[in-house]
């Protein structure tokens, strides 16, 4: 796809609509290992599966903000035609994604049960969430060699075949699901287990596609290294994208110790409730996507007027996902819910946290997107320290003081669109300098150029 010219509004939602099936398979996957537990082994399998997202996000997701600063410099050197660094790129990530793959799960295998025990997971649930996580780690290698093997392909146009990699694999992840619980009679230990052979199958399909590339993103296994230069951009972007999932992760993390302390019928309703969110939040991540891309070609190709018209057209895509979706779910949020579990008092407070979320999701979608199109432009700091301030450090003040306050399930969860809110504020004015900065920095080179 050529991002450097033509229409922008087609071109932007021809390339997030695979990324937005991607991820909504990729949900329906991960809301599948739920759907399977919380149906046929119980609330207790439900709410311990749920009680590991936050933790799990938390120790993955820091390594992972790393392959942002592979989708921007690939996009970077594609957009300016630099191939030979373009290689570089390449190789570079593989590498980082490998290390970075298993340093992740020693760090999980280690230490997932104290840090669980460290957020109050009730008792009841406390040994199959260990057990699920100890399986779950294992996969995380072939996850992060995936994630970055895609995000090389979105960062050169092509957000379709991740797509198709993803389904096949998915696919393969529910049958597993069912075949273990329903048939081998399995519990959490059945759907991760099932996850980690979909996570290597995933892996196995990107890499074969790299390797057989026939453009400069193609993959020789024997010029796999780390280039300092490369490693320096990469992380120059990343480690802040990182540095700020790790601190979203880290209150996200603690408002989970909250909902700990509601008990595990509470954990299995919030934990139903977000994957049913989700919808709503991985869509909007596609437009993240986009923007990233489409402003990181753009910049490499120096046409810095376009950027103003991505942020536009992502913009008004936010708010027509928010009215559709989150007015979807709130018509249809109980029976959302029931495909989950039958117990009504499950399915009544999921609806309750659900109802104070999407009323303002379009924040989020806002405090989402526009980083990316700041880290586009090369700027990945002050969308970190943005993060940091308004969503992260905001959220845990809000957990000491109003929930400490009014220790309720609504003041709890009004926490989310509070930060959204204020964070996305913050992200909007970052954007709008960082753009003054650019257009004035290619001002003064045309003038010296004179």
């Amino acid at each position: 796809m050529d991002m450097c010219s033509g229409p922008l509004f087609s071109k932007i939602l021809i390339f997030a609509l695979p990324i937005m099936a991607m991820n909504i398979l990729q949900l329906l996957f991960n809301a599948a290992d739920m759907i399977v537990v919380g149906r046929f082994s119980g609330r207790e399998a439900l709410a311990a599966v749920g009680a590991t997202g936050a933790l799990i996000n938390l120790i993955v997701n820091t390594f992972m903000g790393l392959s942002v600063g592979t989708v921007v410099v690939v996009a970077q050197d594609y957009g300016a035609g630099r191939m030979s660094r373009l290689r570089d790129s390449v190789h570079t990530s593989i590498a980082i994604s490998i290390i970075s793959g298993l340093l992740v799960m020693v760090i999980g295998l280690v230490f997932c049960k104290p840090m669980l025990i460290l957020m109050g997971t009730p008792e009841d649930i406390l040994d199959l969430a260990v057990l699920y996580m100890k399986i779950y780690f294992l996969g995380v290698p072939a996850m992060m060699v995936y994630n970055f093997g895609a995000a090389i392909l979105r960062a050169v146009g092509d957000s379709r075949r991740p797509m198709y990699y993803l389904t096949i694999s998915g696919m393969v992840n529910v049958i597993l699901n069912l075949f273990f619980v329903i048939v081998l009679h399995m519990t959490v230990d059945g759907v991760a287990w099932a996850t980690v052979i979909s996570q290597f199958l995933s892996m196995a399909l990107v890499m074969i596609c790299l390797l057989r590339s026939n453009r400069g993103i193609r993959f020789i296994p024997r010029q796999m290294r780390i280039e300092r230069h490369k490693l320096k951009e990469i992380v120059r972007i990343g480690l802040p994208a990182g540095l700020q999932s790790l601190l979203f992760s880290i209150s996200n993390v603690m408002i989970q110790s909250a909902v700990n302390s509601f008990g595990s019928i509470m954990v299995a309703a919030s934990s139903a409730a977000g994957n049913v969110e989700g919808f709503v939040g991985t869509t909007m991540n596609a437009y993240y996507n986009a923007a990233i891309t489409f402003t990181g070609q753009n910049m490499g190709a120096k046409k810095y007027d376009r950027i103003d018209t991505i942020a536009k057209i992502c913009t008004v895509l936010i708010f027509a996902t928010w009215i559709l979706l989150s007015g979807s779910i709130l018509l249809f949020g109980r029976w959302l819910l029931g495909m989950f579990t039958s117990d009504p008092e499950v399915i009544e407070l999921g609806m309750l946290r659900m109802k104070v979320l999407m009323v303002a999701y379009f924040t989020c979608g806002i405090m989402n997107v526009f980083p990316g199109l700041t880290r586009g432009m090369g700027y990945s700091v002050s969308p970190m320290i943005c993060t940091l301030l308004g969503a992260c450090l905001l959220r845990i003040v809000w957990l000491k003081t109003v929930f400490a306050w009014y220790p309720t399930v609504v003041m709890l969860f009004a926490c989310y669109p509070v930060t959204w809110g204020l964070a996305g504020l913050g992200q909007v004015g970052i954007f709008l300098y960082a753009r003054y900065r650019i257009r004035k920095n290619a001002a003064i080179t045309a003038e010296s150029d004179i």
